[in-house]
């Protein structure tokens, strides 16, 4: 399974970081999720945002790998490039933008047996989609009883009101302790790694509805 990252500003780890640079760190934490989802990853060299080189690095990675996993380049930008491309390659899009968060610049699509999964280039963004989606299909592909192709889910004892204002379903980062109470594991933004790394449960909370207290409440449980 191929992985690419898109994006001028994204450096390799290691490297020295200029003005405006991030790190790439999408590869990193995504490689292991596919391991653990039964695939092998195959980490890609970045792509820089232009159309052309966008739809070489799809080319490819789509003509030595079963399957592509792309981070970034998937929303409204005048440099996402990843969903022009891959239609110029003859790809069909099934679907792209989901109604959760985080995560709603996700695309889906086939070019005849290939796959690609289109993931946002924010990392938390990157991780609940995988979950949510990416993972599902690849158990799915192969062959995996319906029963496992989910996250592991469960309930818990929320111990304190989560709420969500928005029209989204919001997958809140939570961290469950031993006696089964949850609470959220930090800021939710969806560019914060440091909440990503306390959780070890994502909880759904619907559109424009508050979670109180002490309910119990369904989780997906990740990590440790």
């Amino acid at each position: 399974m191929g992985l690419l990252s898109t994006g001028n500003e994204l450096v390799e780890p290691g490297q020295p970081l200029p003005p405006g640079g991030i790190y790439e760190s999408n590869r990193a934490m995504l490689a292991p999720l596919i391991e653990q989802a039964g695939g092998l990853p195959r980490l890609l060299p970045r792509v820089e945002d232009s159309l052309e080189a966008t739809e070489r690095a799809l080319a490819g990675a789509l003509a030595s790998c079963d399957a592509v996993i792309t981070s970034g380049g998937v929303s409204v930008g005048e440099k996402d490039f990843v969903r022009q491309a891959f239609e110029q390659l003859g790809g069909a899009l099934d679907f792209w933008r989901v109604a959760i968060k985080p995560g709603k610049p996700f695309c889906f699509g086939t070019k005849g047996r290939k796959l690609l999964f289109g993931l946002p280039g924010n990392p938390v963004s990157a991780a609940v989609t995988f979950l949510l989606l990416v993972r599902p299909a690849l158990l799915r592909w192969q062959g995996a009883h319906p029963t496992t192709q989910a996250p592991e889910t469960g309930a818990c004892i929320l111990s304190e009101a989560l709420h969500n204002p928005g029209d989204r379903r919001h997958f809140v980062r939570v961290r469950i302790d031993a006696s089964g109470h949850a609470r959220s594991a930090g800021g939710q933004a969806s560019h914060l790694l440091s909440s990503l790394a306390r959780a070890n449960g994502l909880i759904d909370v619907p559109p424009r509805q508050t979670l109180a207290a002490g309910a119990v409440v369904p989780v997906l449980r990740f990590g440790g």
